[in-house]
């Protein structure tokens, strides 16, 4: 499936470079007229990460993704410094189908696993972005990747696998923003090595080459940003190979 998404911040849409709130791109578009613009190519689900509730929990922008939501375009999920159950429960209560949570897997893991228990595998996607070192050991970044966190990707997905979780949003951080392609190593390695997941690929695609590359490491979805604000190609020819045998 492809994926497409939207960052926001104070009400705007935006890129960060490789999570850099330094580095940000604002776009003229409102975020719900990105959502019918996507809608109307064949997306039936949106990426949403909201950086300004991810920064500052008390300012989420719980209002805009409701009003989002209630366009029934397409399913959302969404993300951004979920820190507790309240954060969870507003986002499904604002109409999210599924809720992204990141950095709280990695710091508080049998939290996270309660909530899949508590609310299903179907309501969660885990957000596991890795940073790969010289050695080849892929270790999660927290905190909007700016930490290390030193915990290491395979072992602590074994970990949330036997707690039920289904859905994985992964990103080779390297990779993110640049356009110039994805690690398609990595997620043949993670598909193989985990098979039940169904992964989410995110970071570096610039073109329809690019997807086409994708496909062949049999990941399940792909999110695509920057690529389809700045107009690299047409999300209906994404949607549209994507679905080519």
């Amino acid at each position: 499936m492809i994926i497409p998404a939207i960052d926001l911040i104070d009400g705007q849409v935006v890129r960060l470079y490789q999570g850099d709130y330094e580095q940000q791109t604002r776009y003229q578009d409102s975020p719900l007229e990105v959502v019918h613009r996507y809608a109307d190519a064949g997306a039936t689900w949106l990426h949403i990460v909201d950086l300004t509730g991810a920064k500052e929990p008390e300012k989420r922008q719980l209002q805009l993704i409701s009003e989002l939501a209630a366009s029934k375009r397409m399913q959302f999920q969404a993300g951004g410094g979920i820190r507790s159950e309240d954060d969870l429960s507003q986002l499904l209560e604002a109409g999210v189908s599924r809720v992204v949570i990141g950095s709280l897997a990695v710091k508080e893991p049998e939290l996270v696993k309660g909530w899949l228990k508590k609310y299903g595998a179907e309501k969660i996607v885990l957000a596991l972005d890795v940073n790969i070192d010289s050695q080849g050991r892929q270790c999660i970044a927290t905190h909007g990747w700016q930490q290390d966190s030193g915990v290491e990707l395979a072992p602590l997905l074994t970990d949330f696998m036997q707690a039920g979780a289904k859905h994985v949003l992964c990103t080779d951080i390297a990779c993110d923003g640049t356009l110039q392609g994805p690690n398609n190593t990595l997620y043949q390695e993670l598909k193989t090595q985990f098979p039940d997941v169904i992964w989410q690929a995110s970071g570096g695609i610039g073109g329809l080459e690019h997807i086409r590359q994708l496909k062949s490491s049999n990941v399940d979805s792909v999110i695509l940003g920057r690529a389809l604000l700045e107009g690299k190609f047409d999300l209906r020819e994404a949607i549209s190979l994507w679905g080519q045998d």
